[in-house]
């Protein structure tokens, strides 16, 4: 508490905790250069959004011209990206067949049919199969005869030349060729096995050919993003001969190359990103259109498989890829042609 004396000469009274300090011109930013420095990232952000919006509008004003250029750029991404999509159809099939393909155990002609048949039963019990199915050697004699035509012949046969023959389903959890590999040669070491056969060779075959030709789609890719780039670098580059004066008089009156080049490259970007949505579209609707033959294929073959489209994942490295490309279009064309233009 302090005390002071007024004019008439009484004393009053105040607490000097309740006085507010008064503020210390020297610490912290200036008024005006506080003001100067969010004027200038208010004004640099400002321009982003206007150079995005303007160049949308700009592209729109002349929409046949550019929906040509769309159109060659959604053609460019979407024959990849569709490629991409089948092969990532067709390989889940190939999985789907790996798991469901079945081991046939061929016993020796010297193992009876009730050694074969207590083999069966423990090899039911593996963890790592599914069902098993055990043929005898007289009722595999028998189908051979109703299969072959042969019957006559096999008549007159002193022994039967057919060994007992047992089935083998995979589990569910079995479903690659490496898997289903290592449960072979298990089962060839059994005692009293002859020969262990998967039909699996083709499906190993086919996932070859798709490694061969998924390097196909990424090199057919990476030469229709060429494409694509040298697309809209053209296209920028007569957008900038067009605007020529006016890139002059910018500069004339102080506009820095970051400022004059930003339009372009927006106007990079929408070309890409644009073109990736209209791609998508494209595969989308060509999936569509051949969804229900492949289904009824599907279906002949009493197989559950599905076409699928591209997933949200996909579908967002489809933009992001079709707008890197825009802007690297455009930046190549701006750096290679904006910088000769400077006012005499």
């Amino acid at each position: 508490m302090a005390s002071v004396k007024d004019r008439n000469g009484r004393e009053a009274s105040y607490d000097n905790s309740q006085r507010r300090a008064a503020p210390n011109p020297d610490t912290g930013p200036k008024g005006a250069s506080a003001g100067l420095q969010y004027s200038g990232l208010e004004a640099y952000f400002g321009h982003h959004r206007q150079s995005a919006g303007s160049s949308l509008l700009r592209l729109l004003r002349s929409p046949f011209s550019s929906l040509l250029t769309w159109l060659v750029i959604a053609v460019a991404l979407a024959l990849p990206m569709g490629l991409t999509v089948m092969l990532d159809n067709v390989s889940g099939l190939t999985e789907n067949l790996e798991g469901s393909s079945k081991i046939t155990i061929y016993m020796k002609l010297t193992e009876d049919d009730q050694n074969a048949l207590q083999l069966s039963q423990q090899i039911a019990q593996r963890q790592d199969v599914d069902s098993v199915e055990f043929i005898s050697r007289h009722e595999a004699l028998e189908e051979f005869k109703e299969l072959s035509g042969w019957g006559d012949v096999l008549a007159y046969l002193d022994n039967n030349p057919l060994p007992s023959v047992i089935v083998v389903q995979p589990a569910e959890h079995v479903d690659s060729a490496g898997k289903v590999a290592g449960l072979t040669e298990k089962l060839e070491s059994l005692s009293g096995v002859d020969n262990v056969q998967v039909d699996l060779q083709w499906v190993q075959r086919l996932n070859a050919l798709f490694a061969v030709l998924k390097r196909v789609v990424i090199a057919l890719a990476a030469l229709f993003g060429v494409a694509v780039i040298l697309i809209i670098g053209n296209t920028i580059r007569l957008a900038i001969e067009n605007r020529r004066d006016e890139i002059i008089v910018v500069k004339l009156v102080g506009g820095t190359d970051p400022y004059v080049r930003r339009p372009f490259l927006y106007t990079g970007f929408w070309y890409g990103f644009i073109g990736a949505a209209l791609a998508w579209c494209l595969v989308n609707i060509s999936l569509l259109w051949i969804a229900n033959p492949v289904n009824q294929l599907a279906a002949l073959y009493y197989s559950r498989f599905n076409l699928h489209g591209l997933s949200f994942a996909d579908t967002f490295l489809l933009m992001l890829f079709g707008g890197f490309l825009g802007i690297a279009g455009a930046w190549i064309a701006v750096k290679r042609h904006l910088d000769d233009i400077e006012p005499q």
